[in-house]
């Protein structure tokens, strides 16, 4: 457990450099094409800039993005005593509380560490889940909290939507960019459309690399939190059966969610942010065995 704290931490500097360096790259890919180094200048001044922001602001553009409401006690006894009771038995400080208007059953964690946390359930959820499988599905949010994986997740919410707004310009510049005798360029244009076309997939296989092991270690760490593994498997199993899309989507943030808040289709199974359910439904059983 601590290993794979220490190792999220890690994985936050990297993700971050790397992003950086990208930028750069592309910034003087740019200053070459357009034989403007000033323009390299503003591109790697605008990854600085904006990798700063998203550590401290994609929290709240992800609440945003959900339509999250924030809570106090008395808007929901029920949910509020139950992350507070996951918070003193953990030791953790009491997070920010919110719920999305969505009959979609889904929940989700952010924040940039365990004192700026926030965890999210949707109206659907709360509806559909008994008070042990609701504890289950907490202490799982509450697990990516205390596992600083909402870091990780933060910073690929951050590149991902970084890597939107990087494809949108070099595409534009492939169709509208003008001077230094660049119009039309063929190679500013091949650019422009590979990184408008290869975005998405780039953005999905960053959440698969960082996403997939962090639901089997939040999982756990429920199931170690409550000493009740079946109670999240049985929520799972819920979330699987009644599940749907969600009617605020949103691709950049799909990895934060307990399960996928996407419509079903080919590519979405193809490159799923989630591991199965089944297989995680399997593990939690076999850990139940245990206690």
């Amino acid at each position: 457990m601590y290993k794979a704290i220490a190792q999220n931490k890690r994985n936050t500097v990297i993700i971050l450099v790397v992003f950086i360096i990208v930028i750069g790259g592309l910034g003087y890919l740019a200053g070459l094409l357009y034989k403007s180094f000033s323009l390299t200048a503003v591109i790697l001044v605008f990854a600085l800039g904006f990798a700063v922001v998203q550590y401290f602001f994609a929290a709240s553009q992800a609440v945003i993005s959900s339509g999250a409401v924030e809570i106090q006690k008395s808007d929901n006894p029920r949910l509020w005593r139950i992350v507070e009771n996951l918070a003193i038995t953990t030791g953790m400080e009491m997070p920010k509380v919110y719920i999305v208007n969505d009959q979609a059953p889904n929940a989700f964690a952010t924040g940039r560490d365990p004192k700026h946390a926030v965890v999210a359930v949707t109206t659907g959820l709360l509806d559909l889940m008994t008070d042990s499988e609701l504890e289950g599905v907490m202490a799982h949010e509450m697990g990516h909290v205390k596992n600083y994986d909402i870091r990780v997740s933060l910073i690929v919410y951050g590149l991902v939507v970084a890597v939107g707004i990087i494809a949108d310009f070099f595409f534009r510049m492939a169709f509208f960019g003008r001077g230094n005798n660049n119009n039309n360029n063929p190679v500013v244009l091949v650019l422009g459309l590979v990184a408008a076309i290869i975005a998405p997939l780039v953005a999905t296989v960053v959440q698969l690399a960082v996403s997939r092991q962090r639901e089997y270690l939040a999982d756990a760490t429920s199931a170690m939190t409550t000493r009740h593994p079946d109670a999240l498997a049985s929520a799972l199993v819920k979330l699987e059966t009644y599940g749907r899309p969600m009617q605020k989507q949103s691709t950049s943030m799909a990895h934060m969610w307990i399960a996928d808040p996407l419509k079903p289709g080919l590519m979405n199974r193809l490159f799923a942010t989630h591991p199965p359910i089944p297989e995680r439904v399997a593990r939690l059983e076999k850990m139940g065995g245990s206690f």
